[in-house]
């Protein structure tokens, strides 16, 4: 099989788990090798993702490999056979860093996304002049076309809410990202009514951390947990100085639900929380 291109997140996540399936039943690649009847380069080829993998060599190896997880099994597999064809960010793909470009395709993929923001609003939910104005506080400055190119690619991910089976949406905001003025106030009040007007699609649950709420895990970052088909396949994304970072490790897996799970609890219902958003606006 030919070298592919850079894999994109999502084929290494494949090729990851691959290589945890074989580790989980302890075996060398020389014994995987010799259980397969492949030479064990094509393994370690594979679970690096410099080649890619058909649905039915993933049924074999996990067959060979005794993996009990049916549902985890037919997920890898779809995984393997997703159509090459291009995708809207395949655009992008000679101007945006390729880790936006990974986080546009594990938001395509997501079954559900949790989302949870402390000083921006979710780059889902952003009005087209909110994003400009983020992007606007860049450091160094943005040139006015890498300007326009960022905000047109935040923009456009969001048709992943406009689809027939959007992902179920949930998004944890904290007051202090409803009150950081990015843009003048007229901005704000559009963002705000933004987020209101999304709030009401059925796929959209937004809830508010009020200031009153005091102090929670994670404060000082934003997350996104998108859900796979199946458990062990979700994902975490977190923003680092230098760009994001995806997590995919049960013990990465695990702790960040569990901090969500408490984060939520600390935030107003649905219904209060839009009635929160009203006052912010009505107060700008």
């Amino acid at each position: 099989m030919p070298v592919r291109k850079p894999p994109t997140a999502r084929q290494r996540r494949l090729g990851a788990e691959l290589r945890r399936m074989r580790e989980h039943v302890g075996l060398s690649l020389t014994e995987a090798a010799a259980l397969h009847r492949v030479d064990k380069t094509a393994i370690s080829n594979t679970e690096s993702a410099r080649f890619g993998v058909s649905p039915d060599r993933v049924r074999v190896w996990s067959a060979n490999y005794s993996c009990p997880d049916r549902a985890y099994v037919d997920a890898l597999a779809d995984m393997a056979g997703e159509r090459t064809a291009p995708r809207w960010w395949d655009d992008f793909r000679d101007s945006t860093a390729s880790y936006l470009l990974d986080l546009a395709e594990l938001e395509h993929h997501a079954v559900s996304l949790r989302h949870v923001q402390i000083t921006h609003l979710p780059g889902l939910l952003q009005h087209e002049d909110y994003a400009r104005a983020v992007f606007g506080e860049a450091e160094p400055p943005l040139s006015a076309e890498a300007l326009d190119r960022q905000t047109a690619f935040r923009v456009r991910r969001q048709v992943l809410l406009d689809r027939a089976d959007p992902p179920d949406c949930s998004f944890l905001l904290h007051e202090a990202a409803l009150r950081m003025l990015f843009g003048d106030r007229t901005v704000v009040r559009r963002q705000l009514e933004r987020l209101l007007e999304q709030s009401e699609r059925d796929a959209v649950t937004l809830r508010v951390i009020p200031f009153s709420a005091g102090g929670f895990p994670s404060a000082g970052s934003s997350t996104l947990y998108a859900g796979g088909p199946v458990r062990q396949l979700d994902t975490v994304q977190i923003d680092v100085p230098n760009g994001i970072t995806f997590l995919d490790s049960e013990t990465h897996l695990t702790n960040y639900r569990a901090v969500l799970d408490r984060m939520e609890q600390r935030s107003l219902e649905s219904r209060p929380s839009r009635d929160f958003i009203h006052k912010v606006l009505h107060e700008l």
